[in-house]
């Protein structure tokens, strides 16, 4: 129960690049399991409060002490980075835990495989549908940097979507399955608004606050039209930051992605319109990737 406050403040009221739908089952899939759907039960309303945590990094691991421990797969000579699940910005694990990947454990994955000599090529192991926006750029731009140093591919063993998709485009090349899918390239908020629920449960919140703005977004009350339009002017900007990036790693116009309304492709359609490149089962795409390696 103490960590529904920090849960909270990683899924509502702030930027996150997800798909829509998986948004939804986030905040559903753990109410059954901590009893929080008996909060407003009575007026037929549920309130899930959901998201991560994390673990020390590199949890109680004695293979710390081995001079070969690598946290990553190394097959043929390639690293395999897996990103799983719903995407955070620290999650203190160097592989996807509880349903989750951090963009740390990515990072200091991908810093380590850089720097490791018996790695020639690495892979981005990709099933995501998104997650935080927080952090998310930043690796972006470790991998598309990473990959004129060595053979960065994405393959996906299902979808990238949104944030996924965003750190998928940086790859030098992009495969997904023929069932799998690319693109969301947009970005989303969703403020939840507590006001009338706790009106019909009796209770009344008042808030104190100094600065006019200063109590924007609370769950308390509903969200004034100042509010929404300074929140929206934040989404805009890091949607064209998406845009620009995905542009950029893929080298299609700005125009070209933001005409996709963050919209998602099934497999050979993505290729179409320039998010992946090629269609392949994942065991092909390995295999062509060793091909290529010699």
């Amino acid at each position: 129960m103490s960590n529904y406050p920090h849960l909270a403040t990683r899924l509502f009221n702030t930027p996150i690049a997800i798909a829509p739908q998986k948004a939804e089952i986030v905040m559903a899939a753990l109410a059954d399991r901590f009893g929080i759907t008996k909060l407003f039960r009575s007026s037929g309303d549920m309130v899930v409060l959901a998201g991560g945590g994390a673990k020390a990094f590199l949890n109680g691991f004695e293979s710390e002490e081995r001079a070969d421990y690598r946290p990553y797969e190394v097959v043929a000579g390639v690293a395999i980075i897996p990103i799983e699940g719903t995407l955070v910005q620290k999650l203190g694990e160097m592989r996807p835990y509880s349903g989750m990947t951090g963009y740390d454990g990515i990072r200091a994955n991908l810093s380590m495989a850089m720097n490791d000599e018996s790695v020639r090529a690495i892979v981005l192991d990709v099933d995501s549908p998104g997650g935080e926006v927080a952090g998310c750029f930043d690796l972006v731009d470790a991998i598309y940097a990473a990959r004129s140093t060595k053979p960065v591919w994405s393959i996906l063993t299902e979808s990238a979507f949104s944030a996924a998709y965003a750190i998928a485009s940086a790859a030098s090349r992009v495969i997904v399955p023929r069932t799998g899918g690319t693109g969301s390239v947009g970005v989303i908020c969703m403020h939840v608004d507590f006001s009338q629920a706790l009106t019909k449960a009796g209770i009344e919140v008042t808030l104190i606050h100094f600065g006019a703005k200063k109590a924007d977004g609370s769950d308390a009350k509903p969200l004034s039209k100042s509010a929404l339009d300074r929140y929206q002017a934040d989404v805009d900007t890091m949607g064209e930051l998406f845009v620009e990036t995905v542009s950029r790693n893929r080298k299609l116009s700005t125009a070209k992605v933001r005409d996709t309304e963050a919209g998602t492709f099934l497999g050979a359609s993505g290729v179409e319109i320039g998010f992946a490149d090629a269609v392949m089962a994942p065991d092909e795409a390995f295999a062509s990737l060793l091909d290529e390696l010699g």
